[in-house]
């Protein structure tokens, strides 16, 4: 869950710098991307922690 924060960090400052700064246009599409991996990492996650808790009878 640390590792998802830091790249919603991460991608949030990338965005910011990319819209705000003139000519850096690409940070802002990488924040995006860094964002949406963010996202896929969550889904991934939560999805295999919610297998782990199943009990079998």
């Amino acid at each position: 869950m640390t590792l998802f924060l830091i790249l919603v960090i991460v991608a949030i400052v990338l965005g910011l710098i990319g819209a705000v700064a003139e000519g850096l246009f690409y940070l802002l599409i990488i924040g995006i991307a860094v964002f949406i991996g963010a996202l896929v990492y969550l889904v991934l996650h939560i999805r295999r922690s919610g297998r782990r808790h199943r009990t079998l009878r």
